[in-house]
């Protein structure tokens, strides 16, 4: 019953893994391609005509500043600073958003709080990946189950970070566009696919460890019935020892009173 549960439970780890892997693909791979539905997955796009020499219109993804359906997008950056999208001039950004970091195109906050999310995401997604491949053995065994649901965990720790800060910057990018007068809209294939991911890879170390422990408790029972069995083969292999033991030797008496009378 129990090693039914953890194969049934293994199983379904396994394909929430899978899935959280192919969100996190989705977002890290936005812009990447023309194709859906990396052409519609960006975390914000805003109005930014009236920014000299930036786009008519910007969508911010993982690795790229991209137009108006990721068309027309920059160099791949890794850790990209907001203030790429208007790389050549400051002129018409909300002065909240410029700052001395990002070739003095990003403010410190922006710059920092979107560094360390473009980080967290890369660490659950290696992670997210090393579940997955334990987690192939799960169903058949306690000791993979236990380790793939650690390396989920993990990963489910640094997802919940990213996609915090990813929440947060880009939130507050969007309010900064608004208050300016200035076009903006979060990007619903990003947030979606991102907290998709927090929440497979959530379900799944759940799983996992559920498992894991209900695993442990049918070995645990097979012990203690195998010992108890074996407890009561003992003693009743004793009782009949004794009991042997004891019909000899009242034999041997009544045989010694009969020759005495004889």
């Amino acid at each position: 019953m129990a090693a039914g549960i953890r194969g049934a439970t293994g199983l379904i780890s396994l394909v929430l893994i899978a899935g959280s892997l192919v969100l996190l693909l989705f977002v890290v791979l936005s812009g990447v391609k023309h194709t859906t539905p990396l052409k519609q997955t960006y975390f914000l796009q805003a109005d930014t005509s009236s920014i000299t020499g930036a786009r008519a219109i910007s969508q911010w993804t993982y690795f790229y500043v991209c137009g108006e359906g990721n068309t027309d997008c920059g160099k791949p950056v890794p850790d990209l600073p907001i203030g790429y999208a208007w790389v050549s001039s400051n002129d018409g950004v909300p002065a909240s958003l410029v700052g001395s970091h990002g070739k003095g195109t990003t403010s410190r906050y922006y710059y920092y709080m979107w560094r360390f999310g473009w980080v967290f995401y890369l660490l659950a997604l290696t992670f997210d990946a090393f579940a997955f491949l334990t987690a192939m053995a799960s169903p058949f065994s306690r000791l993979a189950a236990g380790f793939a649901g650690l390396m989920v965990a993990i990963a489910l720790f640094w997802m919940s970070l990213a996609a915090a800060l990813m929440t947060v910057t880009f939130v507050k990018l969007r309010n900064v566009f608004q208050a300016n007068d200035m076009s903006a809209s979060l990007g619903k294939y990003a947030f979606g696919f991102t907290w998709g991911a927090w929440a497979a890879m959530f379900l799944a170390t759940l799983m996992l460890f559920f498992g894991c422990c209900m695993g442990g408790r049918n070995k645990d029972h097979v012990r203690d019935a195998k010992t108890t069995n074996g407890n009561t083969g003992f003693y009743r292999r004793q009782r009949r020892a004794s009991a042997t033991r004891h019909s000899f030797v009242d034999g041997e008496s009544q045989r010694r009173v009969k020759d005495e009378y004889a």
